[in-house]
């Protein structure tokens, strides 16, 4: 699948800073060549704003104090191809046949725009037809009630559904009888999660903007904020000039983290910028897990000659296992340790010792990391002592200072607050069942992995995608393309085209729906959707573009019509759903810290999820840490 936009790059020598003039002109062009002033101009000035809509690039939070342009060159790019003018019709599937469709890369296919109207592959078929929403969702449901057993079906969740559409779609697979409800999650961020229930209780950070600001020394460990997540620059850039030293830990050194050019200053557009690193530890890939522990050892060991450098209160009073954990790092004889230590990371013990220090000297630190700390088979290990590295000095519940994992996807994280778990809680269950008075599933249902297992062993019939590229996202491409074949109904809930479009089951269907930038109209009346962001803030967002189609829908109306069609409306009332109030109100009674979410969720600023350590106590608050020991 040759494409000369992605195969025959230019390679040039490495930026040695990011963002300034060359990112403002990029942004102008991807929005212009691809919605014209007329759309792309409200869509920037909306984007992020307080009654505007939130960025489909990545789930960065907003600072209290907003720019007028308050997005970066990624958010611009994203929303360029939300607002493009650019349509795929029935046309396009006329001249396109899916064969040819296959051979196109998912960057050409992302390139031809915004679907339009719903498209069904049948048995045999050459090419994608169009078909109306009532026998579209007909088919689904017919599928559906025709299934043997309930876990014959895959639901499947991208990381920018909104809250109330991945509510709804939950309810609808666990009335049917199913918690099969893989998401992205499972392939980026599930191993923080893990290890954060382990540690700390809850499986999310614990900072929020203020608390970088405030902190003494910040470590970003496995991530690429510039390509990634640039927005954290400008909050990296705030914290640097408010005293902030900064780490970098990273196989590659990445220009944003060297120096960053803001744009929204004259000083980032003409002067050199911020340089962000202060220590750069050039680490080998996977070399995190011995970096921290080397830390940790070296604390310890500082600790044991008397240097009052542990926090030994904090230690005694709010956590367990600190003997075992210290005897543990300590048994290895030193020159093993360091050899092993100097192997694993590729770094030297001076500079680990340098990095020691600046840990000492500093009262308050907050650890970053992404999918590099995520995505190897002892990430969890890793994570867990990042916590421990944190726990040591009391870096854990209080201001300027905790653990920070950066989500990637717009609302991966609110997704799976709302119930998009193959492993959910009894409690989350049995508030569900008592909410809607349906006897929701108990037996633990499919992630990514043995979802892909069980399609490729003939066990799924339906296959249903709630956004994202299930087929380009997950492990091993072949082999999951080989189990998606095996489907007897893909059905994809999607903006664009992908590949998981040309790669489908006996049969197939696309089902065009709304973008976060688009109006969301029923009878007149203009709905609006919640999103929480990486650190765990809970905002509305508003569409504020026509759509180019009244083909699309949105994501809560295809499944309440779903639901109708497959249990009627009891008792569940799907159809009462059409008023997002109504899911709102739902979510308050069966989703923990959502209570009166419809006032909360109105107000400008949103509002913050419980981080843990949950904290209580009047006049001396103490940190109560929701684990299961």
């Amino acid at each position: 699948m040759p494409d000369p936009a992605q195969d025959a790059p230019e390679v040039g020598p490495p930026k040695q800073s990011a963002a300034g003039i060359p990112a403002v002109l990029n942004s102008v062009r991807h929005v212009n060549d691809q919605a014209g002033v007329l759309r792309g101009l409200p869509a920037m000035l909306a984007v992020n704003q307080k009654k505007g809509f939130d960025c489909p690039g990545c789930a960065w939070p907003e600072p209290g104090k907003r720019h007028t342009a308050e997005f970066c060159e990624n958010g611009a790019k994203a929303v360029a191809e939300e607002a493009t003018r650019r349509t795929v019709g029935p046309d396009f599937f006329a001249r396109h046949p899916v064969s040819d469709l296959f051979e196109r890369s998912g960057y050409w296919l992302g390139q031809q725009g915004r679907l339009t109207e719903p498209m069904y592959l049948a048995e045999g078929a050459t090419h994608y037809e169009p078909v109306s929403w009532d026998r579209a969702l007909d088919m689904i449901a017919e599928e559906l009630r025709g299934l043997d057993t309930p876990d014959g079906a895959v639901f499947y969740t991208s990381g920018r559904t909104s809250n109330e559409a991945a509510f709804a779609y939950q309810l609808f697979a666990r009335q049917l009888g199913t918690n099969n409800m893989p998401d992205c999650s499972n392939m980026c961020h599930e191993s923080s999660g893990s290890a954060l229930v382990e540690t700390l209780g809850v499986g999310k950070g614990s900072v929020s903007l203020e608390d970088m600001y405030e902190a003494d020394l910040i470590i970003v460990a496995g991530q690429n904020p510039g390509t990634n997540h640039p927005r954290m620059l400008s909050a990296l850039e705030k914290a640097k000039r408010r005293g902030t030293r900064i780490v970098t830990v990273n196989p590659l050194p990445e220009a944003g983290m060297k120096a960053f050019r803001n744009p929204q200053y004259a000083r980032g557009l003409l002067g050199r910028g911020t340089e962000l690193t202060d220590l750069f530890a050039q680490i080998r890939v996977g070399g995190d897990l011995a970096l921290f522990s080397a830390v940790n050892r070296l604390l310890l060991e500082a600790d044991q000659r008397g240097e009052k450098v542990l926090d030994h209160g904090f230690v005694n009073s709010f956590t367990h296992g600190f003997e075992e954990f210290s005897e543990a790092l300590l048994a290895e004889p030193e020159d093993e340790f360091w050899a092993r230590t100097e192997r694993d990371t590729g770094l030297t013990r001076s500079l680990i010792e340098e990095l020691t220090a600046m840990v000492v000297a500093s009262e308050r630190i907050v650890v970053c990391w992404a999918m590099g700390l995520t995505q190897h088979k002892h990430s969890v290990p890793t994570i867990r002592e990042v916590v421990n590295f944190l726990l040591l000095r009391g870096n854990v519940g209080r201001p300027g200072a905790g653990v920070c994992p950066v989500r990637g996807h717009s609302n991966v994280q609110g997704d799976r607050t709302m119930g998009i778990f193959e492993r959910p809680a009894d409690s989350f269950l049995d508030a569900l069942g008592a909410e809607f008075g349906i006897e929701p599933p108990r037996e633990h249902g499919h992630d990514v992995v043995n979802s892909i297992r069980a399609m490729a062993r003939g066990e799924v019939g339906v296959f249903i995608a709630m956004g994202g590229n299930f087929v380009a996202a997950s492990p091993d491409t072949e082999v999951t393309e080989d189990a998606m074949r095996q489907v007897g109904l893909t059905v994809h809930v999607s903006t664009k085209l992908n590949r998981s479009h040309v790669v489908t089951g006996t049969r197939a269907l696309i089902l065009p729906a709304l973008a976060r930038s688009d109006r969301d109209q029923h009878d007149g009346e203009q709905r609006w959707v919640t999103v929480e962001d990486s650190m765990g803030l809970v905002h509305a967002s508003h569409g504020v573009l026509p759509p180019l189609s009244e083909g699309m829908r949105s994501e809560v109306d295809i499944v309440r019509g779903l639901g109708r069609r497959v249990f009627g409306n009891d008792p569940v009332d799907w159809d009462r759903m059409a008023d997002y109030d109504r899911v709102r109100d739902h979510v308050s009674r069966v989703v923990p810290g959502f209570e009166d979410f419809n006032t909360r969720a109105r107000k400008r600023e949103g509002f913050a999820l419980p981080h843990a350590p949950v904290t209580t106590g009047s006049s001396r608050p103490r940190p109560v840490w929701p684990t299961s020991r």
